[in-house]
């Protein structure tokens, strides 16, 4: 049991996954997009998603070439849907969160994957 909560601490007590499932939370994303709105390059952005896709927070979905990456919509843990419906309050009106709620509309995996 502390090997789960260490799991789902771990998924947490990072910026850029707080970021990354804010952003998930807006709409699903592939991970050219998700690297775009972090900055950060494709195998960190895959790390993160990683360990959040460990710890139950999203699902990823092949759809032709792209991987698609969502917030996963029935945890099969309870306190993961329980963080899930509390960002918004914890970190829902932080700076960079707006920023990137503003910057998601922008994302166009067309042009960026594909360059």
């Amino acid at each position: 049991m502390i090997e789960d909560n260490t799991k789902l601490f771990k998924a947490l007590s990072d910026t850029s996954r707080l970021r990354i499932l804010k952003a998930l939370q807006s709409r699903v994303l592939c991970v050219c997009e998700i690297r775009e709105l972090l900055g950060l390059a494709n195998s960190t952005v895959s790390q993160h998603l990683s360990i959040l896709k460990e710890a139950g927070f999203i699902l990823e979905e092949k759809n032709g070439k792209w991987v698609n990456y969502m917030i996963n919509p029935k945890p099969k843990d309870p306190r993961v849907f329980s963080v899930l419906s509390m960002l918004d309050y914890w970190i829902g009106n932080d700076k960079i969160i707006l920023e990137d709620k503003k910057k998601i509309l922008s994302l166009d995996r067309n042009i960026i994957c594909c360059n």
